[in-house]
């Protein structure tokens, strides 16, 4: 027999599943063409790259900070695939032009993502900045950095190679939603499987006892920031390649739907808590929500005031279920 206790500790588990299955159930009775295979496929695409940047996300809210700079990371590292396959790199010094493949341009953009998420963990480790300022900086820094190498413009006719990894298919599935589903296994095996995955969680936990028992923080911390900034670019591989084209606003707000997801699916903004599962669930429940007020033709201002009802809702249930 269940008690009173088992009753509340599978309700918090199960809180965001509800949550999800009541939204479907309530759009598939209200919105004419909700509930279909392609409006099933639409919402796993435009979930896709939010996936890319909420599992990167979910580590470094589980250590107990923030990073608002996932978006410009994204347009950065877009922006410089794009440059490189549409233009190359001059080497003026060897009078040498030196030309990029998909892979190589790809490679590249995804260092420069890594190296600037591994800047934000120096950041805040060993310069000890507060996370949110230190991320807002550089969600400032990438933006300006996007509109200075792009020089305000679109950088288009990226060819089809690159293209197919945005649009194409595999086995009749999206390739983004492949990728997006590789990221999503990949961070669900390091933080179950992994030691790395034991020290985020014991960080986020109680830094303190993490520091007594040996463990060096700073290095937990600069990697999670690495990785969320690796899959910012990821993102930006997705976006850039489906849209064949890299432009300077590209991922504007995505952060604020990457720390939406993460907060929906059950992560405690305080740290030590949370799941790359949750995280799905958080990430489809923003789909869902988007998808069905935009078939009921929702006004878009009133799109972005019930997701921000949906979001202190959750951040208030994380409260509560801390509280008890």
């Amino acid at each position: 027999m269940f008690d009173r206790n088992d009753y509340k500790t599978l309700l918090a588990k199960s809180h965001s599943l509800l949550a999800l299955l009541l939204m479907v159930i309530a759009f598939s009775l209200l919105a004419d063409g909700f509930f279909s295979g392609d409006n099933f496929w639409t919402i796993l695409r435009q979930i896709s790259v939010n996936l890319c940047l909420s599992v990167g996300m979910t580590m470094v809210i589980l250590t107990g900070g923030i990073d608002l700079s996932v978006g410009s990371i994204l347009a950065l590292s877009g922006a410089i695939m794009a440059g490189l396959l549409k233009r190359g790199t001059e080497l003026e010094v060897l009078n040498l032009h030196v030309g990029y493949g998909v892979s190589a341009a790809a490679a590249v953009g995804i260092c420069v993502g890594a190296s600037l998420g591994w800047f934000n963990g120096v950041m805040v480790t060993r310069f000890r900045v507060p996370p949110f300022i230190a991320t807002l900086a550089m969600l400032t820094i990438a933006r300006g950095l996007t509109r200075l190498y792009t020089g305000g413009e679109a950088i288009t006719g990226l060819g089809q190679g690159f293209v197919s990894i945005g649009s194409g298919r595999l086995l009749g599935i999206p390739n983004q939603v492949w990728i997006a589903a590789g990221i999503v296994l990949t961070g669900v095996v390091l933080l179950k499987k992994t030691r790395f995955g034991r020290y985020v969680y014991a960080v986020g936990g109680n830094e303190e006892a993490a520091k007594l028992s040996g463990l060096n923080v700073a290095r937990v911390k600069r990697r999670v920031y690495l990785v969320s900034g690796a899959l910012a670019a990821v993102g930006g591989l997705i976006v850039t390649s489906r849209l064949n084209s890299a432009t300077p606003i590209a991922g504007e707000g995505l952060e604020l739907d990457s720390i939406a997801a993460v907060v929906i699916g059950g992560t405690s903004l305080s740290g030590g808590r949370g799941s790359v599962q949750g995280t799905v669930l958080g990430a489809l429940i923003i789909g869902v929500l988007n998808s069905g007020l935009v078939i009921m033709g929702v006004d878009p201002f009133w799109q972005q005031v019930i997701k921000g009802c949906v979001i202190l809702l959750a951040v208030i249930v994380d409260k509560l279920y801390k509280k008890d």
